[in-house]
């Protein structure tokens, strides 16, 4: 009998999900010391996996798991994440706030108020470039969703080969600034390891020319100083920032005060527990098998 161990904010639901779906040779444990695995949110559960000696596989409840791979901790059991749901909301996030920029909508809302009329010029979402770092189910999918809308799609990855048809081109990591050149819209969904810290600085950023950012990946990625520098200097025109270093971001934190900065409180995509369940249900359903796992972290890559 395989035991499972909830560590989540929303235990209640997932206890409640895993009753219906009724899994083969299962029942849910509060022991840490009999469950053989885990389903956690990762923040959650970080700190205590040494409580836990009978661990053979964690399913993260997030498709983020950095929390869960640092050098520190123990590698010895098979970690999976979340995928292939994400990609939607991440492109519903970007797009909004990319067509609210461009076709001026929050500006009109403030003319409407005044009752003023003022039509101002915009530019077609089919004239612009956007770059990606991160390419992804997250980032092609988000591919996908700007090249129906028109946009020239350009990839940054580790290797620089196109994983989807929607990229125009990917560029390696070192040609970053080759490709934040081009851009007129910087979407970050880079996961969280040692290569991704900080790789968007004041140095690499002064190679736009006054192009949206978007960090929907993981805060280490924004070298924070140097974002501020590159909004000073004008290379970046406004910045929408849904993950950060610390989190919740500090209220004397300079964001804040930036008008040409948005914060959101790591919004971006959600993990609905549903979705989570079906996933869960697929490897347990594998696991219970023999099977290999579908969705396995590589510890050393970090995702």
């Amino acid at each position: 009998m395989n035991k499972v161990l909830i560590v989540s904010r929303q235990h209640k639901v997932y206890r409640e999900l895993l009753a219906q779906a009724a899994l083969p040779d299962l029942e849910v444990t509060d022991d840490p010391h009999h469950a053989n695995i885990i389903l956690a949110d990762p923040p959650r559960i970080a700190d205590q996996l040494d409580c836990y000696p009978q661990l053979q596989w964690l399913q993260s409840t997030f498709a983020g798991v950095d929390a869960l791979t640092t050098e520190q901790q123990r590698r010895d059991y098979q970690l999976t994440n979340v995928r292939g749901y994400f990609g939607q909301l991440i492109s519903e996030y970007v797009l909004g706030f990319v067509i609210d920029r461009f076709r001026h909508i929050s500006h009109y809302q403030q003319l409407n108020q005044a009752k003023q009329w003022q039509p101002q010029p915009y530019r077609a979402l089919s004239k612009l470039t956007m770059v990606i770092l991160g390419t992804g189910s997250i980032g092609s999918h988000l591919a996908r969703s700007c090249r129906a809308l028109g946009f020239k799609v350009v990839g940054v990855n580790r290797h620089g080969q196109m994983p989807d048809p929607a990229f125009h081109r990917c560029y390696r990591d070192q040609e970053l600034e080759q490709a934040l050149a081009q851009a007129d819209v910087v979407v970050s969904t880079l996961p969280a390891t040692t290569a991704t810290d900080d790789i968007l600085n004041a140095t690499s950023l002064s190679h736009c020319q006054g192009a949206l950012l978007f960090n929907v990946g993981r805060g280490n990625a924004v070298c924070e100083q140097g974002l501020l520098t590159a909004i000073d200097s004008g290379h970046i025109a406004h910045a929408y920032l849904d993950v950060f270093k610390q989190e919740p971001l500090p209220a004397e934190h300079p964001f804040w005060e930036n008008e040409h900065i948005t914060i959101t409180p790591h919004i971006a995509a959600e993990s609905f527990p549903e979705q989570v369940m079906t996933i869960f249900s697929h490897n347990y359903r594998r696991f219970h098998q023999q099977q290999p796992l579908d969705y396995v972290v590589d510890f050393e890559q970090g995702y």
